[in-house]
């Protein structure tokens, strides 16, 4: 089984740019795809609902803003899109799918950096991950977890190219990255940074301008965390740094029997 997650920076956008000919290549079993920026009725027919696929969408109520989708190969036994919380789920970024006692999360963490890039925003944003929190330790007690998405948060200094100069930086604070400290501290398993301790350059985001993509200056802010039953099924865990299409670029697990 193979999990792909993607925040796609708008899926009209990337539709425009190769989504289509991704979904048919990608072998993902299960899709996560964050920032979908669309209504369901807003997208191409083989998009929102392409042969061969499940597809779940909850979309923020701002139009163009924010919003997740998980596309599967099976049906899900169950779909989650609430946190309880009228605050996070206007904003659409929380979807959860159920294939009998297995979980895959496709959430979008919210930035903490506000309007006017002054950190404002980063209160919600700890609220928003406690209650994710909440959600999927729900569901850890019914089997195994796979929470996708982009987090929005460099968990250590070597998930981004440049630490030093960005330490005030919403994504990169002491009290963000102490969040998934906890959560692994907890039992909650970073699979790919597990399988690549110690190395560097490994990032799935780059600013849009000054070459930064091509200078590899990123940050790795997109991940897939598991569960402690979920991570001893993983078999590999990739990031897809080539695949263009967004200013991120797709990550996932392949999982064994």
């Amino acid at each position: 089984m193979r999990i792909v997650s993607w925040n796609v920076n708008g899926l009209r956008a990337c539709t425009r740019k190769g989504f289509g000919k991704f979904l048919k290549t990608c072998k993902a079993d299960v899709l996560c795809l964050q920032e979908v920026r669309a209504f369901p009725e807003q997208l191409d027919d083989n998009i929102r609902s392409p042969r061969g696929w499940h597809t779940h969408f909850f979309p923020a109520e701002r139009p163009g803003y924010s919003g997740v989708a998980i596309y599967s190969r099976a049906q899900p036994t169950h779909v989650a899109t609430s946190l309880g919380d009228s605050s996070f789920d206007i904003e659409g970024r929380f979807l959860m799918v159920r294939f009998g006692r297995l979980s895959v999360a496709s959430v979008y963490f919210p930035k903490g950096s506000g309007k006017d890039r002054d950190n404002s925003r980063v209160p919600y944003k700890l609220d928003f991950y406690a209650a994710v929190k909440e959600k999927i330790e729900l569901a850890r007690k019914l089997g195994p977890v796979y929470v996708t998405g982009d987090y929005n948060t460099a968990h250590e200094s070597i998930d981004l190219a440049r630490p030093k100069t960005n330490r005030k930086s919403s994504g990169f604070l002491p009290e963000e990255r102490d969040v998934l400290t906890k959560w692994m501290e907890d039992g909650w398993v970073d699979v790919f940074r597990d399988r690549h301790p110690n190395e560097p350059d490994h990032y799935s985001w780059w600013r849009q301008w000054g070459n930064a993509r091509e200078d590899n200056v990123g940050w790795r802010i997109d991940y897939v965390l598991a569960s402690p039953s979920g991570a001893k099924r993983v078999s590999d865990a990739f990031i897809w740094p080539k695949v263009t299409g967004s200013d991120h670029c797709p990550v996932g697990v392949d999982l064994s029997a």
